[in-house]
């Protein structure tokens, strides 16, 4: 099983910043997403910058939400935990 989203941070530019129970971080490029069915009103930075953890993913305002793996999979890792690498 991939870790699991521990915190998020809604990022101007559409991204978010995702620190994973294994204290990795990585940066999620929601673009993609922003022209699809549900989550075409999260282009508004005030429904977007309503993400929250929620059950190991995250959750918007209106309840929004992501696969966690995805997440994982798919985010660039910015720093990874150190105690993980030989």
């Amino acid at each position: 099983m991939n870790p699991r989203v521990n915190d998020v941070i809604a990022n101007k530019d559409f991204t978010l910043t995702i620190t994973f129970t294994n204290e990795e971080v990585g940066i999620f490029d929601m673009s993609p997403y922003l022209e699809v069915g549900i989550f075409k009103e999260l282009k508004n930075w005030s429904l977007f910058n309503t993400v929250k953890p929620f059950m190991g993913t995250v959750q918007w305002l209106h309840e929004q939400d992501l696969c966690p793996d995805t997440l994982y999979l798919q985010s660039k890792k910015i720093n990874t935990n150190k105690s993980m690498v030989n």
